[in-house]
């Protein structure tokens, strides 16, 4: 008998009016707000125009929502056209489904046209938003413990978490307790942030290979953690597919951090073009005063010197006279 465990919340939805607020949302939403609020202060810190990060989300964003919900349909097709199923709900983001990978992949190509708006370099924005993206994800993956989902096989551990019976897959009808999958994630990524910040700041690393790293932190904790879950998925060669996913990405990102890191071993010095014709204009115009100011200082320092120098004459001068009339007295 478990002594302890985790409680699942009763409620995921909160009716304020006619308008429901769905708790799965609110995580999103909160996870995303850290990610760009971190990522903004990052490139401003590298280099970047302030503002960049927020006009690159107006496109990473949407595509990257699209992205996951075609991920997660497109691996669960059963779910929504099946004989039981309705495709209308494939649709209905709200009540989860969304695939990290589609999110990645469509978010990058969203990512990619507001950099080039931007005039950014791509990849020093990858590198900048890599850790605030997986504090993003630690805050989104809390979401699913609203919702009692995606949790990992039985387990009497004190940490285990508390599944409804509405909510519990065929033939684990009779255990309370499972693997509290989403806190493993979460836990998982939130340390694999910390690190991306204490690389990022430790060695000179770019053209994005900060990315690669996050790809690599990120499967081969998801490897494991999927391996847990008991949720229905496809399989290949006895593995979920998410897991050969996890091991293709890997690999990927690894091959790509290696190569890369020979052809730039540092990092880049220019992430982004400033075209602004008013800040240029205010930068020429503070260079100018600080050159006029330079120049006067040289002036007034050339007038001391020839005052004082024409004081030290005039003293010498004065001193000869004074001996000379010593000597004829």
């Amino acid at each position: 008998m478990t002594v302890a465990s985790i409680p699942s919340p009763s409620d995921a939805v909160w009716e304020i009016g006619p308008l429901p607020i769905r708790a799965y949302a609110l995580c999103i939403i909160a996870g995303v707000v850290v990610a760009i609020w971190l990522g903004e202060r990052r490139w401003v810190a590298r280099g970047g125009r302030p503002g960049t990060v927020g006009d690159m989300a107006v496109w990473a964003i949407p595509f990257g929502l699209v992205g996951a919900r075609l991920y997660h349909v497109a691996t669960n097709p059963e779910l929504y056209f099946s004989g039981d199923g309705r495709p209308i709900e494939a649709l209905y983001i709200w009540e989860g489904g969304l695939g990290i990978w589609g999110a990645i992949a469509l978010g990058a190509v969203g990512a990619y046209i507001g950099c080039r708006r931007a005039k950014a370099s791509f990849a020093a924005m990858a590198d900048t938003m890599a850790p605030g993206i997986l504090f993003g994800q630690a805050i989104g993956r809390w979401g699913n413990w609203f919702n009692q989902e995606l949790f990992g096989k039985p387990t009497d551990k004190p940490w285990g978490l508390e599944i409804d019976p509405e909510h519990r897959p065929p033939g684990y009808e009779q255990y309370d307790t499972f693997q509290p999958t989403y806190l493993y994630e979460s836990i998982w990524v939130l340390i694999g942030g910390f690190v991306l910040l204490w690389i990022a700041k430790r060695y000179q690393i770019g053209y994005g290979r900060i990315m690669a790293l996050y790809v690599m932190i990120y499967t081969a904790g998801r490897g494991w953690i999927e391996a847990l879950r008991i949720d229905d998925a496809h399989h290949f060669l006895g593995l979920r597919l998410n897991v050969w996913t996890s091991i293709v990405l890997f690999c990927l990102a690894l091959a790509y951090f290696v190569w890369m890191g020979r052809r730039h071993p540092g990092r880049e010095e220019v992430i982004q073009e400033w075209d602004d014709p008013e800040a240029a204009g205010r930068d020429d115009a503070e260079s100018a005063a600080e050159v006029d100011a330079e120049g006067e200082s040289t002036v007034a320092a050339s007038d001391d010197a020839e005052e004082e120098s024409t004081v030290s004459a005039n003293a010498a001068d004065d001193a000869a006279s004074d001996d000379g009339s010593t000597e004829k007295d």
